[in-house]
């Protein structure tokens, strides 16, 4: 069990949202809490605070009599729980209550401790509300993806339980559940802020890593294959570029290579041989998808770990409209719940994790390209050449596949609608960002699952699982357990599917 005492790390998601740890809150976080709701209830008498006595957004200028406060809460849930589109992945849901749960429990938003205690039992119980795609726009806040949120928690709405979607009061009832209580500016609290888009773009960069692993490992695997030479994975070359990520990922390729038959050194074929000859047989560098992994995927891993960073940041701070500060017993008003930073680092990952399916399908055409590598059928077609097809239909998949994922990198962050009477005139559309980025991750698995698949039939025509390296051979152990060795022609869509899901839902772990 975690204690949550207000700050998260990747580390507390993964635990939580992958692996389905229970939490706990430190009792020092209901004392910030309670001093947090104890002040504001104080503060606010006889004063004007936006969401507690105003109107929302342009209907601010409106005051709001004392006997109908609790009522403004739940008519601004009611009304703005409107998301519409393809419902999101309880996994990602739960992901954003976690990032609202902690930043509510750091006390800068003067809720009750009734929200901190249900959303927790709600997390651990899986209980995930019902929320849409559509609806954010990522400034003021997810307001409406979070709407769908408090909603469940004045125990109104539909929620999935068991894997089944169930009348939230049907669920309560049945787990002996409390809803929420709604004293001083609960709903505005719940929804005013970022914790959607963050939530998702957490769970993206968890898969995003993933996926670079796994991209790491078939790069590794390509270069055994064609027999490549080893110098452009060298520590000497790597470490002339002063890039930390074109470091890790050549360090790493050459820990999955090191014991590997099949790559050789250039010292030992071409310096000191020098055959006599107009025209050299073999290719004396390799294609840039397979000499230039480090500095592709540099950029990758520096990315992702520069979003990473900026994500946690996010998820432990504030953003909040207005601000409950009980030191400076001082309550203030802007814009933390302004999306801005996960928008632009939304956009910023799906870049890369669109040149990683890139990098995949270059690689994939290589190999299916008797014309490139020379020492594979077209196709990598294991039967009767021109009576068999091989994995000549899955390149179109992974062909357009990657071509979506081009379309889709164009940037949210600059993609601005002014709205709300104007209220918002400027907005992040960071939810958008992070949903797109998702399936753009999404893609992406699924072309590197076609290219694991054409590897392992590669390794099968040259006969060399007793010469890659023992890395590379446990991935073709693992996927040969998935797919069979196949001549002549099968429905492959039940085969990538499979291969998809197996690396979508494991680490790198078999290496």
């Amino acid at each position: 069990m975690l204690k949550l005492k207000g700050t998260l790390g990747i580390e507390d998601f993964y635990k939580i949202i992958f692996e389905n740890n229970p939490i706990e809150i430190d009792n020092t976080v209901f004392k910030t809490i309670e001093d947090s709701f104890n002040f504001l209830k104080t503060f606010s008498e006889n004063k004007t605070i936006y969401g507690v006595n105003t109107g929302f957004g342009p209907m601010a200028q409106y005051k709001i009599a004392n006997s109908d406060r609790i009522q403004l809460q739940h008519n601004l849930i009611r009304s703005h729980a409107s998301g519409t589109g393809n419902v999101i992945h309880p996994k990602y849901v739960k992901a954003a209550m976690l990032a609202r749960l902690n930043t509510l429990s750091l006390g800068n938003s003067g809720v009750h401790r009734s929200v901190i205690e249900l959303m927790s039992s709600l997390i651990n119980k899986n209980i995930i509300p019902l929320m849409f795609e559509h609806g954010g726009v990522g400034a003021s806040g997810d307001l409406v993806q979070l709407a769908h949120v408090a909603l469940v928690l004045i125990g109104e709405g539909e929620v999935f339980y068991k894997n089944e979607l169930t009348p939230t009061k049907e669920v309560f009832k049945k787990e002996n559940l409390q809803s929420i209580t709604v004293s001083l500016r609960e709903g505005l609290a719940l929804m005013n802020g970022t914790s959607v888009m963050t939530g998702i773009g957490i769970v993206n960069t968890i898969n995003t890593r993933r996926l670079l692993n796994w991209v790491i490992l078939c790069s590794s695997a390509i270069n055994e294959i064609v027999q490549a030479y080893d110098d452009h994975l060298s520590e000497a070359l790597n470490h002339t570029k002063k890039h930390k990520g074109q470091r890790e990922i050549a360090q790493q390729m050459r820990m999955y290579l090191k014991d590997s038959k099949l790559t050789r050194k250039r010292e030992e074929v071409l310096y000191n041989k020098n055959p006599q000859v107009g025209v050299f047989e073999e290719k004396v560098q390799e294609y840039y998808s397979l000499r230039c992994v480090p500095q592709i995927l540099g950029p990758v891993l520096d990315t992702l770990n520069s979003t990473e960073s900026i994500l946690i940041e996010e998820v432990n701070s504030a953003n909040d409209n207005p601000i409950v500060d009980v030191v400076k017993q001082q309550v203030y008003h802007g814009g933390n719940f302004h999306g801005d930073y996960g928008s632009l680092e939304m956009d910023k990952l799906k870049l890369v994790v669109t040149k990683m399916s890139m990098l995949a399908e270059r690689q994939l055409n290589y190999l299916l390209n008797p014309n490139l590598n020379n020492i594979l059928p077209a196709f990598v077609n294991l039967g009767k050449l021109g009576l068999n097809f091989g994995m000549q239909g899955v390149q179109f998949t992974a062909t357009s596949t990657t071509a979506e994922n081009q379309m889709l990198s164009n940037p949210m962050y600059v993609h601005s609608i002014p709205n709300n009477n104007d209220n918002q005139d400027i907005v992040s559309m960071g939810t958008n960002a992070a949903l797109i980025t998702k399936k753009v991750i999404e893609n992406a698995f699924e072309v590197v699952a076609i290219e694991m698949i054409t590897i392992v039939q590669a390794i099968e025509h040259l006969k060399t699982q007793e010469k890659v390296s023992s890395k590379t051979k446990k991935l073709y152990d693992a996927i040969r357990q998935i797919v069979p060795v196949f001549t002549e022609d099968v429905v492959m869509y039940p085969y990538v599917n499979k291969v998809k899901n197996f690396i979508m839902n494991h680490e790198n772990n078999i290496v």
